[in-house]
């Protein structure tokens, strides 16, 4: 009775030997990696990747060639790390059959060694798209420039939804009010401050010609007064022999 437990530990196959992660989960349509470990003394033995419910039928998927370098078959690659003494499988492009159960191998003569890993596939989430729903509360719409605009509302759980309300509009926005400003600022700066700023600097120019004139004016004035002034001095013999 006591030999039985140790010849149930050598029907197992793998018992002691590699070591897997048991079950596995994936996303459909992604990837998913499974690391088994085994013992040291395995390092250069071909390890394998197979797949089916019985361990004796399983049918072997990928096979590494005893070293470090990556095999790739289809949608299934293996990897060996003699180091770390631990061999990796992706599985990529996974779809909803790939659920099944997989086995980690060892080839060796004999009976391989193995370990059991169930893989299962979580299904895609598919999100639909927020559909725009527009409706008229009170009157169809209309071209004419003295109704005023609304904006639409927005809300993340219901389906979006525009309102048209011509006797109560929504509230504008920052950024329209600062469209709005700015078209206000150039009408007030083409209409009034260019015309503004021209009318000034034409009477500052009328100012300085008027200034100019006026002081030409008063230099000939002062001239005539000078050379009258000069004339009353003179004797009338100067004014006599000046004129002949």
């Amino acid at each position: 009775m006591r030999l039985l437990p140790a010849l149930l530990l050598l029907i197992i196959p793998g018992c002691f030997s590699i070591h897997g992660p048991g079950t596995v989960s994936g996303p459909e349509g992604g990837s998913v990696t499974i690391e088994c470990h085994y013992n040291s003394g395995w390092e250069t033995y071909k390890k394998w990747w197979g797949r089916g419910n019985a361990w004796h039928s399983c049918r072997i998927l990928v096979k590494t060639t005893g070293s470090k370098q990556e095999v790739k078959k289809d949608r299934v690659s293996i990897k060996d790390d003699h180091r770390c003494r631990t061999f990796a499988v992706t599985m990529e492009k996974l779809r909803s059959d790939d659920e099944d159960t997989y086995w980690c191998g060892i080839e060796r003569y004999g009976i391989d060694r193995g370990v059991q890993v169930k893989v299962t596939i979580d299904p895609a989430y598919t999100t639909t798209p927020p559909t725009l729903l527009i409706t008229n509360t009170t009157e169809s719409m209309t071209t004419d420039q003295s109704e005023p605009m609304t904006t639409a509302s927005l809300t993340s759980s219901s389906p979006v939804t525009q309102s048209v309300n011509n006797s109560q509009p929504l509230p504008l926005t920052s950024p329209l009010i600062r469209v709005l400003l700015c078209n206000i600022h150039f009408v007030l700066l083409t209409s009034m401050k260019v015309p503004l700023l021209g009318i000034l600097l034409c009477t500052v120019m009328w100012l300085s010609r008027s200034q100019r004139d006026s002081r030409g004016k008063q230099r000939q004035s002062e001239q005539e007064n000078r050379s009258s002034h000069a004339i009353d001095t003179l004797t009338p013999e100067e004014q006599t022999s000046g004129t002949s």
